[in-house]
């Protein structure tokens, strides 16, 4: 956390030795604009954090299902995984994102529309899924294949061993791995503002607008995204040190 400080106060000095004429009241908490300026702006973080979180929820979700194909005797089922994996880890999200809100649309003739927030999650949703996939088949395959020996031959249904045994134990092992992806779903959402979703990155560009201060509001969007990806860090070593992830 320090070095992250002293990064920043290094390039706050260094900035002002230059010749640009610099506003930092208009991100001061203790000046009329400068707070009036950091309410707008934190105007957007819960939506930040509640599409991350949907979309962390959902792409798990997507991620479990997309990697059963895995375990499969049928290479035709097998392929299943493979190409959605391949397609959407393939795919740049702002790519996918602008076909999702774009595109779509134009294709159904207008009948199929989403409103930005829609459009975001199912852009994360796709594409972090892919990855996720591959985050539950290790975490899977990690499990030693005598304890999933042992419930078949206890008559258990191959289904019912999914879910009582390897799948609990397959959470455990890849839950740090999950929340490390969280982190980056975290960072991608900044993407979505380029489709008008309120979120952070979207309310420091339309204050820039109004203000004309753009390394001012910039760097106040930079301090924003460092606390919450340092949080979400700090949570994340946690969960490594309570599962003992070494």
């Amino acid at each position: 956390m320090k070095r992250y400080i002293l990064l920043f106060s290094a390039f706050f000095l260094s900035s002002c030795a230059g010749n640009y004429n610099f506003a930092w009241f208009s991100i001061n908490p203790f000046h009329p604009q400068g707070s009036s300026n950091i309410e707008f702006l934190l105007g957007g973080l819960w939506t930040t954090i509640w599409i991350s979180l949907v979309s962390l929820f959902l792409a798990a979700l997507v991620g479990l299902l997309v990697t059963l194909p895995n375990f499969s005797s049928k290479k035709s089922i097998r392929s299943i995984n493979i190409v959605y994996v391949e397609i959407f880890r393939a795919i740049p999200v702002l790519v996918l994102l602008l076909w999702i809100y774009y595109g779509l649309p134009s294709i159904f003739g207008g009948g199929l529309s989403f409103n930005p927030f829609v459009a975001g999650v199912i852009t994360l949703v796709f594409h972090e899924s892919a990855f996720i996939s591959e985050i539950y088949r290790s975490g899977i395959q990690a499990i030693k294949k005598g304890q999933i020996e042992a419930a078949r031959s206890l008559g258990l249904k191959p289904s019912l061993v999914f879910l009582k045994v390897t799948l609990p134990q397959a959470i455990r092992i890849i839950t740090p791995a999950l929340m490390n992806q969280g982190i980056y779903i975290l960072k991608m959402s900044s993407l979505i503002s380029v489709i008008g979703l309120g979120d952070l990155t979207r309310r420091a560009n339309e204050l820039i607008v109004t203000t004309y201060r753009p390394l001012e509001i910039y760097s106040f969007l930079v301090l924003e995204y460092l606390l919450l990806i340092l949080i979400a860090s700090f949570f994340v070593r946690k969960l490594e040190k309570k599962f003992e992830i070494k």
